[in-house]
């Protein structure tokens, strides 16, 4: 298949013209042309909200008199990252908590280090330029699975509220959420187009950036199984995308047990950092104290308790309509190891930021509304709430988002 047809795939058949042009270049650019073309509403959308977040935050840190540069680019996890690409990996396991690197996947610090060696500028804004990039990557995917299974309109609804979560001023820091959304809503993309060795090749790369990489891995192996099982053609494809899917995840934690001369060095790593499968015994606990027994619970830690327990309901929405089953593999698995983490809980609802598929619930009820004046209202305040939320989170709250 040349690239041109993959290019044009970003556009559903049933709305999408002949394409002019061959598989050339010019048959490449028109596709992208044209696919940019559809999905520029959402994009739009998605910027306009993500800079009035920027815009409430820089204000913010003005009266309190921060800058806004250190905040979004050399805070807590990006501090991290940037120590990867300046100096690489420890080589011992050690018995200091929280203080390994080996926990931090490395594709993100490698991007940083290889695009700030033939860039002016510094690593951390390198690093940061290339979050707000894969974000709008990150936008364009979502747009793309969107419209693909419900139509444009859902497409454009289902960015916009993207970028309206509540932790969404992550997404423009030097994290690799954007980065990690923008390789999974591109490979659920290829797996719905039966793209299945793309699908395979971008999972691979998300195994490279967070721990979840797992739950895309899942996904897509488990799509392309089901594939082969059908008996549909190209299964030869379809059974290599399987088996490539978790390669990049299960080869990071191998190199890590082999630095560390331990098969489990990895797993010892996260136990370093407190980070241990509990099945969700403290995500229990942690719900109970702040929800129940706590007379004044800190603001960002009901958010996030509230951003767990919808999470949950919308993935039983998601089950109802019968979502693709490798969008529900997805959720379904990062839910799964989000809340089964004993780990700290305080940054639970940034780890469920690339979840983007919970949300096509309510985009598509937004869709179906009747009157526009409602979907504003509800975009609106939600960009409100989320451009504050994310002041608040940078510049009151104590911890990491």
């Amino acid at each position: 298949m040349s690239l041109a047809a993959t290019v044009r795939a970003t556009v559903p058949a049933s709305r999408r013209p002949p394409a002019p042009g061959g598989g050339g270049p010019a048959g490449v650019r028109e596709g992208l042309t044209r696919a940019l073309r559809r999905a520029a509403p959402a994009l739009i959308g998605y910027l306009a909200v993500r800079l009035f977040g920027l815009l409430v935050l820089s204000r913010w840190s003005h009266v309190r008199g921060h800058g806004i540069w250190p905040t979004l680019a050399t805070s807590w996890d990006s501090r991290w990252y940037l120590e990867i690409a300046d100096q690489g990996y420890d080589d011992a396991l050690g018995t200091r908590v929280n203080e390994n690197n080996l926990a931090f996947f490395p594709l993100y610090p490698v991007l940083v280090k290889a695009v700030a060696g033939v860039t002016p500028g510094s690593r951390a804004t390198v690093a940061l330029l290339l979050a707000v990039g894969f974000s709008l990557i990150a936008a364009w995917g979502i747009f793309a699975v969107g419209d693909r299974l419900y139509g444009r309109r859902v497409g454009i609804l289902l960015t916009v509220l993207w970028g309206v979560m509540p932790v969404a001023m992550v997404q423009w820091m030097g994290y690799t959420e954007s980065l990690f959304t923008a390789l999974a809503a591109w490979a659920l993309y290829a797996v719905l187009a039966g793209r299945w060795l793309w699908a395979g090749s971008l999972a691979t790369l998300a195994g490279l950036t967070r721990p979840t990489g797992i739950a895309l891995a899942a996904a897509v192996s488990v799509a392309a199984l089901l594939a082969c099982r059908g008996g549909r053609g190209g299964r030869g494809a379809a059974l290599a995308g399987a088996l490539i899917a978790p390669a990049g995840w299960l080869a990071f934690v191998a190199w890590v047990g082999l630095r560390v001369g331990r098969v489990d060095g990895y797993f010892l790593v996260q136990k370093l950092w407190r980070n241990e499968w509990d099945g969700g015994a403290r995500t229990l606990r942690e719900l109970r104290q702040l929800l129940v027994y706590m007379t004044r619970p800190q603001l960002f830690l009901v958010v996030v308790s509230v951003v767990l327990i919808v999470s949950v309901g919308l993935y039983l929405l998601c089950i109802a309509e019968r979502q693709p089953i490798a969008l529900l593999v997805f959720t379904g698995m990062l839910l799964l190891v989000v809340l089964g983490s004993g780990g700290v809980y305080f940054p639970r609802a940034r780890f469920l930021l690339p979840g983007f598929p919970l949300l096509m619930p309510v985009a598509r009820a937004l869709a179906r509304a009747r009157r526009t004046a409602v979907v504003g209202v509800v975009l609106g305040a939600a960009t409100v709430w989320s451009a504050w939320l994310g002041a608040y989170m940078l510049l009151v709250w104590k911890g990491p988002p």
